[in-house]
């Protein structure tokens, strides 16, 4: 070495020993601490840069990054540096002689650095990786499926044609995370098929992936909430990676997982439970607007009543900090919370008020309807709403939009609309789906039933609206000739919502195309004819049917659907007992699977149609089932988990009354002296003035008297052995105060308690709610009712509305010859 310093002392200064220099290029990147550093190498360098030395410098630039507490303000640093538009340029000149991973790869972290995604650069990207999309690698193409999304291109032809090549090489597929990187992306894009083809091969591929891939199980979520399927075997199998891993789970997976949980409607208590937990340890830690928001978003509504005063507590004092989706998010969390805190519903409408021309069509309907929930009054929040909303309609040429803010509008005090909006509705009628042809239903009759101030001509126009609608709703539903297409236009449908006439349509458009039921939409379908109460016995034969004959493809957490329609209508199909057979005997198997409040209303459901399976009621009524069942209570809705509790006391009484030898005991006196009050409405005294007459007096007949198990009796008389009516005498309940339990703490039946050969007599009045919407079918709970008060010993006599308020019963004297004919029948004026 020295003698070459002596002889070539020129080559020797050229070509100094650089220690730095002599390095790779790359391990000279991933010693740099920060972007000045990796644009100095990049500088000094530029000449000889590679293509894979361009790309590894994305990486490093990537990961310095993701080290920054401000990724924002960092990708704006990086992308403003003197020496960015080197790399820029040398990546611009080097795309075409970059590997398939190194492209997409710039192409993914490129945005990250404030690249807009109209750049030269990234449409370059872009095309180049279009150029190559049939050869790429199927990690690179998940990779490439989603920067399209992130540049809002999951609709596009490009991501179409990715579509397709999943679609063809989906057999030779064996890498889960890529798949459903892919099925995420290309979810907007697939047909029925298609989606059906993915889901199988999801499952095929699940137990490949190690359990600790949350990612991965997160991505089938997002895909089965995309498409709005709840398919419960993967669902279960996602959730139990979530559990597994739950200790590591951070706010943002938390609140993700719960939204597309409450999305899809699947249960799961376990995972609820465990996110309570974490978040509740979590409150402390964030004062942010921002990370607070979503804490009290995914927290609240399952929070217990001290996690719920400190979050509402700590919102209160950063409320005037939120911004206008903050305060969005916050509202509906708090319509879900039914919350009654109204300094805080004050403090978010007063945001809410401020930001309301920045909302969309959708998010303005949504306000709306959280401030109604929380009964939030307002004039001058509700007076700028509607000038918003009126405005907004103006503007809206899209149906869904205008199907928004229209339902928005109908929600608000003052309901009064001009002719123009009817002029708006019937401009978009041709391009009416049911669901939208609903809403404008809704919307129309809701004014007319609000506006009283200009009754006229106005509502003749309104009238002729309403009738022009159900004309095309109806045409809709006879043009109808696939069932999967009907039901995406009637699943967004709220029962109520639909017209009479309407109604019968689309009862007789699934019956005409009943044949198409099976097992992945029978749970659909029977959801739908128990919302609307319309007994279709063809329709309900045939559920039974699909249920007996496909039973093992059906899921046990979709068993609970398919009964309720039979058990609120009270319908018993043909082969009754081998439709509830199998319904009960898939439960088995997962008995310890469903929640404790599922299972409570499976036995309420099947005690209605009075079928009692043993082993189904001993694993509700025990001591672990009751210690399992109270801390969801918890988390369930108030309202949810009241009608959990009472169907729990209902089913105690069914099986105590109509199974004695199971031996269950009873053990809701103390609940039911709780929900008892005792009172009569104005209705009812008048009914008890005439029973009274056709008795020969108020000493011959009790209201709202309580039986043994606590069912409320209308009104109740005694006849002895003669057929005379006798009198309570002192003992007499007050009219509209309780009227008290006449029998002994042992539950001894009515008619022990009675002299020889005398009757109890019940008298129930029957609304409209207890019928079927379509036909007088009584329904399950009120013959449920009347079967347990016979057992008890009393003789029932319903009287349904359509009877009593009859025209027949419209003149003087007339309904105390009706009840005087049905007390003593025959022969007895």
């Amino acid at each position: 070495m020295f003698c070459l310093r002596a002889t070539c002392p020129f080559f020797w200064k050229v070509f100094r020993f650089r220690p730095f220099s002599c390095k790779p290029l790359i391990v000279q990147m991933n010693e740099c601490t920060d972007e000045k550093e990796i644009f100095d190498v990049i500088d000094r360098n530029k000449a000889t840069l590679s293509a894979k030395q361009v790309g590894h410098a994305f990486n490093v630039l990537w990961r310095l990054q993701r080290q920054k507490k401000s990724s924002l303000q960092n990708a704006e640093c990086v992308r403003d540096h003197p020496q960015f538009p080197t790399l820029y340029n040398l990546t611009t000149h080097k795309i075409e002689s970059m590997t398939d991973a190194t492209l997409v790869n710039v192409l993914h972290i490129a945005p990250r650095f404030a690249v807009a995604a109209h750049d030269p650069l990234v449409e370059s990207l872009v095309t180049e990786a279009w150029k190559r999309l049939e050869r790429l690698d199927i990690n690179v193409l998940s990779t490439f499926s989603a920067c399209l999304a992130h540049q809002h291109l999951r609709c596009s032809p490009l991501m179409g044609k990715i579509a397709d090549i999943v679609n063809r090489k989906l057999e030779s597929i064996q890498d889960l995370r890529s798949l459903s990187v892919l099925m995420t992306n290309i979810s907007s894009l697939i047909s029925q098929h298609f989606q059906e083809k993915l889901i199988k091969k999801t499952e095929l591929l699940f137990d490949t992936i190690d359990s600790s891939q949350v990612s991965t199980a997160r991505k089938i979520v997002q895909f089965l909430r995309n498409v709005k399927c709840t398919h419960y075997p993967l669902l279960e199998q996602c959730d139990k990676v979530f559990l597994s891993n739950a200790a590591h789970l951070d706010l943002d997976s938390i609140s993700n997982i719960l939204a597309m949980y409450q999305f899809l409607r699947f249960d799961s208590f376990e995972f609820v439970s465990v996110a309570k937990k974490r978040l509740t340890e979590m409150i402390p830690l964030f004062e942010h607007p921002e990370a607070f928001v979503k804490l009290f978003v995914a927290l609240g509504p399952v929070a217990g009543p001290q996690e719920k005063k400190r979050l509402k507590s700590t919102l209160l004092l950063m409320s005037e900090e939120l911004t206008s989706q903050q305060a969005l998010a916050v509202v509906e969390a708090m319509e879900e919370m039914e919350s009654r805190n109204s300094q805080l519903i004050q403090k978010i409408a007063s945001v809410l008020h401020k930001n309301l021309e920045n909302y969309r069509p959708v998010e303005l309907l949504r306000i709306t309807q959280a401030l109604n929930v929380l009964h939030f009054q307002s004039k001058e929040v509700f007076v700028k709403l509607r000038e918003v909303l009126l405005s907004s309609l103006k503007g809206s040429f899209r149906v869904m939009e205008t199907a928004s803010l229209l339902c928005a509008l109908s929600l608000l005090p003052s309901a009064h609309q001009d002719e123009a909006v009817l002029s708006r509705i019937e401009a978009f009628l041709p391009q009416c789906d049911l669901s939208s042809l609903t809403n404008f239903t809704t919307f129309v009759l809701r004014w007319i039933e609000s506006d009283h101030m200009y009754f006229g001509r106005v509502i003749g126009k309104q009238l002729k609206l309403l009738h022009t609608l159900n004309l095309y709703s109806r045409q809709r539903l006879r043009q109808s000739n696939n069932l999967h297409l009907l039901w995406e236009e009637l699943k967004y449908v709220k029962g109520d919502r639909l017209h009479e006439s309407v109604l019968e349509e689309t009862i007789a458009a699934l019956q005409h195309l009943m044949d198409e039921i099976n097992y992945t939409n029978v749970a659909k379908i029977a959801s739908f004819v128990y919302e609307n109460n319309y007994l279709s016995t063809s329709l309900l034969d045939r559920i039974a049917a699909v249920v007996v004959q496909q039973i093992e493809k059906i899921h046990p957490f979709s068993v609970l659907a398919i009964i309720l329609p039979f058990s609120r209508l009270n319908y018993d199909p043909p082969q009754r007992d081998e439709f509830l057979g199998v319904c009960v005997q898939c439960l088995h198997s997962h008995l310890g699977a469903l929640s404790p409040p599922v299972l409570v209303l499976l036995g309420y459901a099947l005690a209605t149609l009075e079928y009692f399976p043993e082993d189904l009621l001993k694993a509700i009524f025990n001591i672990q089932f009751l210690a399992r069942l109270d801390p969801q209570l918890e988390i369930l809705t108030s309202s949810l988990s009241g009608k959990v509790q009472f169907h729990l006391m209902e089913l105690n009484r069914a099986v105590c009354l109509e199974c004695p030898e199971f031996q269950i005991p009873w053990f809701h006196d103390r609940f039911c002296q709780q929900q008892y009050t005792g009172s009569i409405n104005g209705a009812q005294q008048q009914i008890y003035k005439i029973l009274a007459e056709a008795l020969g007096g108020p000493s011959f007949v009790k209201a709202s008297v309580l039986s043994p198990y606590y069912h409320t009796v209308d009104f109740e008389c005694i006849l002895d052995k003669r057929k005379q009516p006798l009198s309570y005498g002192s003992h007499n309940a007050t009219l509209g105060n309780p009227a008290g339990m006449y029998w002994e703490s042992n539950i001894q039946t009515v008619r022990s308690s009675l002299p020889s050969g005398a009757e109890r007599i019940a008298f129930e009045f029957l609304n409209s709610k207890a019928f079927c919407r379509n036909i007088p079918h009584l329904k399950g709970n009120p013959a449920m009712k009347k079967r347990h008060l016979e057992i008890l010993g009393y003789r029932v006599i319903q009287i349904p509305h359509f009877e009593w308020n009859s025209m027949a019963l419209s003149i003087p004297d007339a309904r105390v010859d009706y009840l005087r004919q049905r007390i003593f029948g025959d022969g007895k004026s």
